[in-house]
């Protein structure tokens, strides 16, 4: 008996040990990540000031000159407009499955959603390039009074919020599946509607919910590749309005690492491109939870 449980503390003590580990390599992974990038871009920090590589939409590597605002600026808008389109369409998606539809409906949708999540960037790049760019330079562009050859933000963009909403769906699902029924219940009791009940109960118990699923989400689109570069149109220039071509850091880096680590400067300045895409993404993962936190604090 005493050497069963002998062996039992054993295997306690050592799984344990083996959580912590894996606790603390989590932990060490984003830090080792920012330092390696740090490091390696060093080279670019040391001979240009960093607000002129911030700032500057400069870009001619062979002439010295490391210009990032071109690429940060068409990261934003994809980003951003791919959020503006995609969430509202998650949101009153979330709403109907588990508030309207049947439950049968709810297991129908999960193994959709789950295959739209696995589908490769590339496929949604390719669809991008036969349905989306077409649709804008033919159809869309010219009923606005402008033309574009279709390959533009709103072509990512576009693509990017379809990528985007089964990752942003399955979370809102979640917070929306996990609030108690009795507070639904105790608001309709009352005598109010079920709409006023979702939009003066349910929104307001899911509201941290929410901003984490946008943040997450966001996060999630800025650093999203294959599928960009294949439309955006991949042009050094700051794009003033949803038709013209962009060019964002995730495509930057795809399309030049690997042929320019011959040159040193040049390999810097991609691996600084790295490290800012790290740091805006750590700023708005930060920032969504702190609202959460601000959010929490006031109910």
């Amino acid at each position: 008996m005493r050497r069963f449980s002998v062996k039992r503390h054993l295997r306690n003590t050592l799984h344990s040990y083996w959580m912590i580990i894996c606790l603390i390599l989590l932990i060490i992974i984003p830090i080792l990540l920012g330092i390696g990038l740090y490091l390696k871009s060093k080279m670019l920090l040391d001979n240009h000031p960093l607000y002129q590589l911030l700032f500057s939409s400069e870009w001619k590597p062979l002439s010295g000159k490391f210009g990032f605002l071109s690429f940060i600026i068409s990261s934003l808008w994809v980003t951003i407009l791919a959020l503006l389109i995609s969430g509202p369409i998650c949101l009153l998606t979330s709403i109907h499955l588990t508030q309207y539809a049947k439950k049968r409906v709810l297991r129908l949708m999960h193994p959709v959603i789950d295959i739209l999540a696995g589908i490769p960037s590339v496929i949604y790049g390719v669809w991008g390039i036969l349905v989306i760019v077409p649709f804008i330079s033919d159809y869309l562009a010219p009923m606005m009074g402008k033309q574009t050859t279709g390959f533009s933000i709103l072509a990512g963009a576009l693509v990017l919020s379809v990528m985007i909403i089964p990752f942003m769906l399955n979370i809102l699902i979640e917070v929306f599946s996990t609030i108690p029924e009795e507070l639904s219940e105790a608001s309709l009791s009352l005598g109010a509607t079920k709409w006023q009940t979702i939009k003066f109960v349910l929104l307001k118990k899911a509201f941290p919910g929410i901003i984490s699923a946008l943040g997450l989400g966001l996060s999630r689109a800025f650093g999203e590749t294959i599928a960009v570069l294949m439309v955006v149109g991949n042009v050094t220039t700051i794009p003033k309005g949803l038709f013209q071509p962009g060019y964002p850091l995730p495509a930057l880096i795809a399309n030049n690492y690997g042929e320019m680590l011959s040159i040193p400067m040049y390999d810097s300045a991609l691996m600084l491109a790295a490290l800012v895409l790290f740091v805006i993404i750590i700023f708005f993962n930060f920032a969504s939870r702190i609202a959460i936190i601000n959010i929490e604090k006031n109910d």
